[in-house]
């Protein structure tokens, strides 16, 4: 007897939510207006664009901003627009080539070489869920009291959350993304109204300043910035899933999805990259302007408000942000676990089971790890999963830039010579960034 038999699951709890089960599920009508289309086009881009502000992103935006202010505000801009190339790139192979990234190197490469990359894709995979584990947890604790080994226990109970939406359609868990996206905006620009920052000086963050970067401290938060923001997974997520909407064979057709998908890439990230402002907006405006220059940590973060609405309130709108990112980052990390082990092993699991695997592994080490370190830890274990995920990313890009300027693959879409030397240089950047931030955390 199965296990789906044995607990009477609905049908569509067992069924795989992978590539093959979503491809080419969303039509696009041939006489559809240009805002109809853009309407069908947006989704992909909101699933990518919550691995840009997941609990991650959260602790490297609060540290810069509690001891630089707004300073490091440029190299925000400068990471969102680096993920924005990247992600664009990874979208356009998976549209032409109807192949996601996992499924291409499972085509291309040797056996050993396929598994080797299998794996090191899915510790990044539990790696990024370990963070998420750890927001979620601390959004417990904030808005239900819970001690935060409670608090991780509890997030084990997102698997059901997951299994609700299995066999909902696609669009669906498009919406419920977009409402999470949004409540984290909500939130933030709450806080933003309650904090008031001083916007001149604001604005002149985004302009880069070499005395700052000159600062070793300055340099090393710069590079944790630019290392949580480019994430593995969320390049084999987005080759898949930009094959939801059937798009035809030819040339017009393909030059046209890509226009669409590219203004929804870049219009989702461009509110990862708000948001991630709006982070580092306050800890510089609530720490750093009122004199207080001690680092902050993500676990304490929450007090950013306190002196101006009280610690309540504070707590309540970090909490509900940070429980709404957690979630967020939940739905598209089991997306992306179920692309990478069809895609490179050929492996079919039931949604719901795949979930269970990777949070159970993601809860082992957040558990040893806060109950050796306590409660104060998950800014150190936040930057161990960065750390993590820095190792694996080359492995993904790499294979990424081969595929893209391969004209067997991607004929008159392949990349022009001036795109590929700057999506070689930036790798090299991203390559050179997370390398220095490995040598400093050992």
């Amino acid at each position: 007897m199965s296990i789906a038999k044995f607990f009477r699951l609905p049908k569509f709890a067992t069924a795989p939510f992978c590539p093959s089960e979503v491809q080419g599920e969303i039509h696009i009508p041939k006489d559809a207006s240009m805002w109809k289309k853009i309407l069908i086009f947006i989704g992909p881009g909101l699933l990518v664009s919550v691995g840009y502000m997941d609990p991650g992103n959260w602790a490297t935006d609060i540290e810069a901003g509690s001891k630089f202010g707004y300073s490091l505000l440029s190299i925000v801009l400068f990471s969102s627009l680096a993920a924005m190339f990247l992600q664009c790139i990874t979208m356009k192979v998976g549209l032409v080539t109807k192949r996601d990234l996992a499924q291409l190197c499972s085509d291309r490469f040797p056996k050993k070489l396929n598994a080797t990359l299998w794996i090191l894709a899915e510790i990044a995979i539990i790696a990024t869920d370990v963070a998420e584990v750890l927001g979620a947890a601390l959004a417990f604790k904030l808005l239900l009291g819970v001690s935060l080994k409670t608090g991780i226990l509890l997030t084990a109970m997102d698997t059901f959350i997951v299994l609700g939406l299995r066999g909902k359609g696609f669009r669906k868990v498009e919406a419920v993304i977009l409402g999470l996206i949004l409540t984290i905006g909500i939130c933030f620009m709450a806080e933003l109204i309650f904090i008031k920052p001083y916007w001149p000086d604001v604005a002149m963050g985004y302009i880069p300043r070499a005395e700052v970067l000159m600062n070793h401290d300055a340099w090393y938060l710069a590079i944790g910035i630019l290392g949580a923001t480019v994430m593995p997974h969320n390049l084999f997520l987005h080759s898949s899933i930009i094959q939801t909407r059937k798009i035809g064979d030819s040339v017009e057709e393909k030059k046209s999805a890509i226009r669409y998908n590219t203004f929804d890439t870049v219009g989702s990230l461009s509110l990862a990259f708000l948001v991630n402002s709006a982070i580092l907006i306050l800890a510089g405006a609530a720490f750093h302007h009122q004199g207080n220059f001690t680092v902050a940590g993500i676990d304490e973060a929450y007090h950013l408000l306190d002196p101006i609405v009280g610690g309540t309130i504070a707590g309540l709108l970090f909490g509900i942000a940070l429980l709404a990112a957690g979630q967020s980052s939940t739905f598209t990390g089991t997306i992306s676990a179920q692309i990478v082990m069809e895609g490179f092993m050929n492996w079919k699991i039931p949604c719901w089971q795949r979930r269970l695997i990777t949070r159970g592994l993601a809860l082992i080490p957040a558990y040893i790890g806060v109950s050796m370190w306590g409660d104060n830890s998950t800014g150190r274990l936040l930057v161990l999963s960065q750390v993590i995920l820095s190792l694996q990313l080359p492995f993904t890009i790499f294979p990424l830039l081969m595929f893209a300027g391969n004209k067997e693959l991607m004929g008159e879409f392949k990349l022009n010579i001036f795109t590929q030397y700057s999506a070689w240089l930036l790798l090299t950047v991203i390559v050179t960034a997370n390398g220095i931030l490995l040598i400093n955390f050992f």
